[in-house]
């Protein structure tokens, strides 16, 4: 088990594990709240924007979907928009898993959508296997992200897209100055009163902060061989879609 070094932003500073088993952790810990506070938290944006990064696949009509860090299936649902033929989701927390296999079978669409357990860093799929590979808000949380990323491209097929959806930052005045007012201050206040895990919302603004984002993390992508990659900023640049091809 890996040690993360000091510049590693992981959710228990305290404990000596790597970062991917304190990422499982916290997830497991804050699954059975993760849905309510997600969509309370983010005043239910982030219902938009998965929308508007599932929309950015409509012309490529991809008939085998892997969602990557799927958590509790929101962003694989959403993606039943493009009537693929199967969508897989994949994430290290089994908490979270079963939170999302549960949401599928209630709404009797786990014919289409299977969950299961992986490390997005070594995915269990043979090369150019997927037509679209999709994750919201999950590659900051990778122990390694080029070897994340680079997965991601290796189970993509030949002329497939892959579409990241992660947190950002504004720049602008003043959405700059309330963002960081709310994602530091209120975010980790409201988060620690639901989830009864004051790590999981101290390292959320944390990892946020530390994530390469925009024109940084589109040369990351170029230079592990996405093709194009490109970045469409959301909401004053709270978050932004990142999408390349293979």
């Amino acid at each position: 088990m890996s040690t993360p070094s000091k510049d590693v932003v992981v959710p228990y500073k305290e404990d000596s594990s790597g970062k991917k088993q304190q990422v499982a952790r916290m997830f497991d810990s804050i699954s059975g709240r993760y849905d309510l506070l997600n969509h309370t938290l983010s005043l239910g944006i982030d219902i938009r924007w998965r929308k508007k990064a599932i929309a950015l696949l409509r012309d490529l009509q991809p008939k085998r979907i892997l969602d990557v860090a799927t958590g509790t299936g929101d962003f694989a649902i959403e993606a039943l928009a493009l009537k693929p033929e199967k969508i897989v989701g994949v994430d290290i927390s089994e908490g979270m898993l079963d939170v999302g296999r549960a949401k599928i079978r209630n709404r009797k669409i786990d014919h289409i959508i299977e969950m299961q357990s992986g490390d997005s860093e070594n995915l269990p799929f043979q090369d150019n296997f997927f037509d679209a590979v999709i994750v919201a808000f999950g590659v900051r949380n990778f122990e390694d992200l080029e070897k994340g990323l680079a997965e991601m491209l290796r189970v993509v097929r030949p002329g497939g897209r892959v579409v990241i959806l992660e947190f950002s930052h504004p720049s602008k005045f003043p959405m700059k100055q309330l963002y960081n007012v709310y994602f530091t201050t209120i975010l980790p206040w409201i988060g620690r009163r639901i989830s009864r895990d004051q790590a999981a919302y101290r390292y959320l603004p944390e990892s946020v902060k530390a994530f390469p984002y925009g024109e940084d993390f589109t040369k990351i992508l170029s230079n592990l061989g996405y093709k194009n990659p490109q970045c469409n900023p959301l909401t004053f640049g709270i978050s932004s879609i990142y999408w390349g091809t293979k």
